[in-house]
């Protein structure tokens, strides 16, 4: 059975609904789960957030050497540089959506 065109229209834009990122719903995520990268992941970027949360966890253990300060205020430069990188992940992660459904 084929799909008529007008069918497989709606059901692309459906797919693309379902699964499109938000700007609003990644800057929450930054604002409250940043320092671990929530955000990251929530844009399929599992490998950097995954990275954020081991630094960040790495510097809170080392806290108690005094070395752990340094990890964490790189992951605060991290997280403020994703504050202005977040909109431009957005739309490439909706770009590339397209492009797969298309």
């Amino acid at each position: 059975m084929t799909i008529p065109p007008a069918s497989a229209d709606a059901r692309s834009l459906m797919l693309y609904d379902s699964q499109k990122k938000s700007t609003g719903i990644a800057y929450l995520l930054w604002f409250f789960l940043g320092g671990v990268g929530g955000h990251r992941f929530y844009l399929g970027r599992t490998g950097s957030g995954a990275g954020m949360l081991i630094l960040t966890v790495l510097s809170i253990v080392l806290l108690v050497a005094g070395i752990g300060v340094l990890g964490l205020m790189a992951v605060g430069v991290w997280a403020l540089v994703d504050a202005f990188l977040i909109p431009g992940m957005v739309d490439e992660h909706n770009k590339a959506l397209i492009a797969q459904l298309t």
